[in-house]
């Protein structure tokens, strides 16, 4: 169980040198070490080529979803053969609980799970407590936050095998003790069926299911079927079974913790008692013995994670077990975009915990919610292993934790040289921007522009569209799915603008972008410190004709600072390309979709409208505002009424935010021009 690495390319450019040394480094033994490589010079496959030589199991770890999405893919492509994983949060929407005492307002915790995403960490548990070692996990910072014992998820897995002396009826015991449920109608992961003799088993983690057949007490045997279908693929001898949640244990464990909850129960409520707070103590009594009463009847309830002390056995105060922990000790770490990626890690405990202390202290919750965190940052330093910063900005901290051992990656393969910078000043930039646009649109290229506020960046591809521009915008209030969509769709020229704030920075890979426009770059501050500046000015970097212009009325030491790191950048590559003969070529991308499950999969037909891939209509609806057909042959009047269908059933079953999420999306598909063509089919 190796990496196998492949690629039509070899290490280029400053690349083998980089891998030669981080690979060196690591059977040396030197615990941390910074791979400073610009943008466009070909990090990931750096990364990929030190993964195949090192052959270690491996976390890549990115700041936000987005970019996240784009390393697995990426990675997929370099190893289709190995297990390559995806860890990321699994809400499509998440509203914490929250007590607000200036106000008064106690709010509830809403939530919706994406099914594919929660598949996908199951995933990368069951193939990191497998026997294989060729596993990389693609992770968000979610990774440190607080999920099942590893023990007793593996304490909880089973390995079926034909000719066992096992009765129908204990299997099914062990099923639901799995957390799989029962539905003889609709099929669906996590579930499982019964006919007869015949068990039918949907895995959480994966796209197939098992079929078990018995004679009697007997297994008699066990095929890999096709869950749509139900057809036999094959016939195994043996099947292993994960359970279907990270938060699985057995009844005397939860035994154990009923009565250890039932217990600080009474000491915390005689304790508000005693400080005067009977309507707090009233209130938890009463929130406390609800949950009991849930946990004990069907083995879990809603928030049952603020009870996860009691069912991992851990002390007050005691850190909880998150993805590192299932980890071998061996493992490599690589922290994508270092200089962003750390200083969350830092601040999302503090964050946490400030929240629970406002629902503890007014009887929301017992003081073990406080344990359901994230892990602060010197629990999470513990568990690193061997870690390879990557980041074209190396922060403080990343250059003193790796004591100078910096590997710089400034030469691109490619040959193409940072772009030209220009200051203009403010005055009269809105118009100098659309005669800029106006001549890269021509050209059939991309530009993208930044700003400091999401209004800001409304506001403006607002003014840009009524211009006549094909303009769209992207910050953090854009869902992450329609994220994706977005990116894609630059990429494959549905429009020529993107407007952005923060997501405009790091790691973006869209070599379609010939300029990038930096407004207000004299504001110094967070998002126009030197780091920031020179993240930003490496969005264009993969272009041949790459330029940028900053808008200032001042410039400023940031200013200065990111201007001459490009120049010298750029210098470095100019004199290498006239060593090696090398004149700069654009990157040309193959224009497909990022697909978390398949990888990049699919193409763009002719007519230049990009064609993103879903598994089923619950994925579809998960995304808001496309504009693009889907991947079954069907009309798009086929398509709304389907879609409409779901969204009446959702609401009959008290679903409302799916339904809301569904007529959204309904009512984007009716804006578009072809949605009332029913002779039009949608090709994929």
């Amino acid at each position: 169980m190796t990496f196998e690495l492949i690629s039509p390319y070899k290490p280029a450019g400053d690349q083998p040198k980089a891998i030669i040394e981080l690979v060196q480094n690591i059977n040396q033994g030197i615990s941390s070490q910074v791979l400073m490589g610009v943008t466009g010079s070909g990090k990931t496959f750096t990364i990929a080529n030190t993964i195949h030589e090192l052959n270690k199991p491996t976390l890549v770890i990115s700041h936000n979803k987005t970019l996240a999405a784009q390393l697995y893919s990426e990675l997929r492509t370099f190893f289709p053969n190995n297990a390559v994983e995806y860890f990321v949060s699994y809400y499509d929407y998440y509203q914490p609980e929250v007590y607000l005492p200036t106000s008064g307002v106690y709010i509830e915790k809403a939530l919706a799970i994406n099914d594919e995403l929660e598949r996908l960490r199951l995933s990368a548990v069951a193939a990191l407590l497998s026997d294989r070692r060729d596993v990389i996990v693609v992770a968000s910072v979610s990774c440190i936050y607080g999920i099942g014992k590893p023990e007793a998820f593996k304490k909880n897995s089973y390995l079926f095998k034909t000719g066992t002396q096992l009765s129908r009826n204990n299997l099914l015991k062990i099923f639901v003790d799995m957390l799989y449920s029962r539905n003889d109608e609709a099929f669906t992961r996590s579930h499982f069926r019964v006919k007869g003799d015949t068990i039918d088993l949907f895995v959480a983690y994966g796209d197939y299911a098992y079929r078990f057949v018995f004679w009697g007490d007997e297994l008699e045997a066990i095929y890999m079927i096709d869950p749509s279908s139900g057809k036999k693929i094959k016939e195994v001898q043996e099947a292993f079974i994960f359970p279907a949640n990270l938060f699985v244990t057995s009844k005397d464990v939860l035994q154990e913790a009923i009565k250890k909850i039932q217990i600080d129960l009474h000491t915390q409520t005689a304790f508000l008692e005693k400080i005067g707070k009977f309507e707090e103590a009233k209130r938890l009594k009463e929130k406390t013995e609800l949950d009991l009463e849930m946990i004990k009847e069907l083995g879990y309830c809603s928030g049952i994670e603020n009870y996860s002390r009691y069912i991992d056995g851990r002390s007050a105060g005691e850190r909880p077990f998150c993805l590192l922990d299932y980890f071998p000790q061996d493992y490599l770490m690589v922290i994508d975009e270092s200089h962003v990626t750390i200083p969350q890690f830092k601040a999302m405990w503090k964050g946490d915990r400030a929240r629970k202390v406002n629902l503890v202290e007014h009887g929301f919750r017992l003081p073990s919610a406080m344990d359901n965190r994230p892990l602060n940052f010197n629990e999470f330093e513990k568990l690193i292993g061997q870690i390879i910063f990557v980041s074209a900005t190396p922060a403080d901290y990343e250059l003193e934790a790796a004591g100078g051992v910096v590997i710089e990656q400034i030469i691109r393969p490619t040959g193409l040289v940072d772009p030209q910078i220009e200051v203009r000043p403010s005055i009269n930039q809105v118009h100098n921007i659309l005669e800029e646009i106006h001549q890269v649109v021509q050209k059939g290229e991309r530009a993208l522009i930044t700003t400091l506020t999401k209004r800001m960046a409304e506001e403006l591809t607002d003014y840009l569209v009524r211009a006549g521009i094909r303009c769209r915008y992207i910050h953090s209030g854009v869902k992450t799915l329609d994220r994706v969509v977005i990116l894609n769709e630059l990429r494959n020229g549905v429009f020529d603008v993107l407007v952005g704030v923060n997501l405009l920075r790091e790691g973006l890979d869209l070599p379609q972008a010939s300029l990038m426009l930096i407004l207000d770059a004299d504001k110094e501050g967070f998002l126009r410190n030197a780091r920031s500046l020179i993240q930003t000015i490496g969005r264009v970097a993969r272009h041949a004709q790459g330029g940028v212009i900053m808008y200032a009325d001042t410039i400023t030491a940031s200013m200065e600072q990111a201007i001459s790191e490009t120049k010298r950048r750029r210098n470095l590559q100019i004199d290498y390309n006239v060593k090696h003969h090398i004149t700069p070529i654009s990157v040309q991308q193959k224009q497909a979709n990022i697909d978390l499950q398949e990888g990049i999969i699919e193409t763009p037909c002719k007519d230049t409208q990009y064609y993103i891939h879903y598994e089923d209509e619950a994925d579809v609806a998960a995304v808001s505002d496309i504009t693009t057909p889907y991947g079954k042959k069907k009309t798009m009047v086929e398509r709304i009424k389907i879609l409409e269908k779901q969204m009446y059933e959702a609401a009959a079953e008290l679903r409302f935010l799916e339904a809301d999420r569904l007529k959204e999306t309904i009512e984007n598909l009716k804006k578009l021009p072809n949605s009332k063509a029913k002779k039009t089919a949608i090709k994929s």
